[in-house]
């Protein structure tokens, strides 16, 4: 493991062959574990990049605070990164569904009522699991797998029945307003 002071001093001294040597140690881990939680590459590309800023910074600044290897720790930064991207990429769509595909049309006569509601309140009823696991499926369009891993199912098939149980959930919803709607 290298003191902070030689790291420093190679990163001062000789920043671009320091930095290549970080990537080629570090990145295949890092893309590794971006990947087995539904990002790309490229996502891992922006992680690592971040990281290593975050990294040159506190090294240069002499702020860096090491109890194991550069690599350790830069993994370490890249998975909190990933894990706040990940609950970033989960509440940012919400927005754009309700103002672009949630919202019914108004109608005079039934503004007023819960059928005017928009399919995304009916989800939001669901529960946080259920709302995004039909927003992986269906708007992300996120391969079952991926939903399984990034939800921490046992198997493909487990997040299989839980999807097709949120919809069930969503449709008795749906069903049972506009069936107390039809009887009025």
């Amino acid at each position: 493991m290298e003191t902070i002071a030689s790291l420093r001093h190679a990163l001062l001294t000789d920043r671009h062959q320091t930095l290549t040597g970080i990537y080629q140690r570090t990145f295949p881990m890092v893309r590794r574990h971006v990947q087995q939680r539904g990002g790309s590459a490229q996502d891992a590309k922006d992680v690592f990049q971040d990281a290593l800023v975050i990294f040159y910074e506190k090294a240069v600044g002499e702020t860096l605070v090491l109890s194991a290897s550069v690599s350790t720790y830069l993994v370490g930064v890249c998975r909190n990164l990933w894990r706040r991207e990940l609950s970033r990429r989960s509440q940012q769509p919400l927005t754009g569904l309700m103002e672009e595909h949630g919202e019914l049309p108004e109608d005079p006569e039934t503004a007023e009522t819960p059928a005017a509601l928009s399919v995304l309140d009916y989800v939001e009823q669901l529960g946080e699991r259920c709302k995004s696991v039909l927003l992986a499926f269906y708007y992300f369009q996120q391969p079952l797998e991926q939903i399984a891993r990034t939800h921490d199912y046992r198997s493909v098939r487990s997040a299989t029945v839980q999807k097709f149980k949120c919809l069930e959930r969503l449709r008795a919803s749906v069903r049972a307003v506009f069936a107390h709607d039809f009887d009025r």
